[in-house]
């Protein structure tokens, strides 16, 4: 086994988990990322994955691989960032373990992020939401657990991350009015649901199988719900609710939208985007504030309740300016 080998084993193994306390899913993407990585750094390089050396992680072909990810495998700028966080956080590993790639360790991390467009946030109105809570069949079992977890997503501003590791010890009891939720970084909060989401919750538990998993969301297996299978659970139901609320047909529905439509909806009631932050769970307040360019008509409401200023035309005669001297100078010859 070759140093990288051993030094990518401790990262994802030992130092994210143990020292670092590091999410099982950010460990996930880290090691999907970092996999990536040797594949394409082996094939570069024209050796097998376990041959690679530290010295061939140069920045020429992390520049090379991050081109590779928007070219070749169609990656947005926001995935290629996520993929570059992820060797970043790599390099800051072995710089205080191998002194003698402080220098290599210096150069990848100081490769930029890369800018890329930011599009309006997606929203759902009332009516959208009130279809997609009405979509699951509530005489059925798998109906009653869907209509749950859609309500206490969209209630809550879950992220699918945290809908799917829930727990029935997360909710108080007795009346399951409060959720107990762990986000990223390792950041806790506590929310109050509505009666209508306690009632939801309810509902489900009285049927949720006896059964040694742990999770409060159970699939047909009787398995922990999965990111992917709530993903298709959701997807499902936005279909059946589109056949009521036509607008649906032309969303992608996905339980990210929940939790946008939640910050969104929370923000025009609180006009407070630092309580939004609070609800969602955003270590920074800079990241809620994308939530402030998501409705445009209410900008054209804010528009028309204002009158434009009384300006006249400007003109530059008259002005006395070195620089404006100097320049008239220069055209004239």
């Amino acid at each position: 086994m070759t140093e990288l080998a051993r030094l990518l084993n401790t990262f994802l193994c030992v130092w994210l988990p143990r020292d670092r306390n590091t999410s099982p899913h950010t460990i996930v993407s880290y090691a999907t990322s970092l996999n990536m990585l040797v594949v394409f750094a082996a094939d570069r390089h024209g050796t097998r994955p376990c041959k690679l050396e530290v010295e061939q992680f140069d920045t020429d072909t992390i520049l090379a691989f991050l081109a590779f990810l928007e070219k070749e495998h169609g990656n947005s700028v926001a995935t290629r960032n996520v993929r570059l966080a992820a060797v970043k956080s790599f390099f800051r590993f072995i710089e205080f373990r191998k002194p003698a790639y402080l220098s290599l360790a210096g150069q990848v991390r100081a490769i930029p992020v890369k800018k890329g467009e930011l599009p309006l946030i997606g929203n759902l109105d009332q009516a959208e939401i009130l279809a997609l809570l009405d979509a699951p069949d509530r005489k059925t079992r798998a109906g009653i657990r869907d209509h749950a977890m859609v309500i206490l997503t969209y209630n809550a501003g879950l992220r699918v991350s945290e809908l799917v590791s829930l727990t029935p010890d997360d909710l108080k009891p007795p009346r399951f009015d409060q959720v107990r939720l762990m986000g990223k970084g390792r950041r806790e909060r506590v929310l109050p649901l509505w009666k209508k989401t306690t009632t939801a919750i309810t509902a489900w538990l009285l049927i949720r199988p006896d059964v040694e998993d742990p999770h409060l969301f159970l699939n047909a297996m009787n398995k922990g719900m999965t990111r992917r299978g709530f993903a298709k659970r959701l997807a499902l139901h936005g279909e059946t609710a589109a056949r009521t609320v036509p607008s649906l047909a032309q969303r992608t529905v996905n339980p990210h939208l929940l939790r946008h439509a939640c910050a969104i909806h929370t923000l025009k009631d609180t006009e407070d985007v630092r309580k939004v932050s609070l609800w969602l769970g955003h270590s920074s307040i800079q990241t809620t504030k994308m939530y402030l360019r998501a409705e445009p008509f209410e900008k054209l409401e804010t528009l028309k309740a204002r009158h434009p200023p009384g300006l006249r035309k400007g003109s530059f005669r008259g002005v006395q300016d070195e620089l404006l001297a100097m320049l008239g100078a220069i055209k004239k010859g």
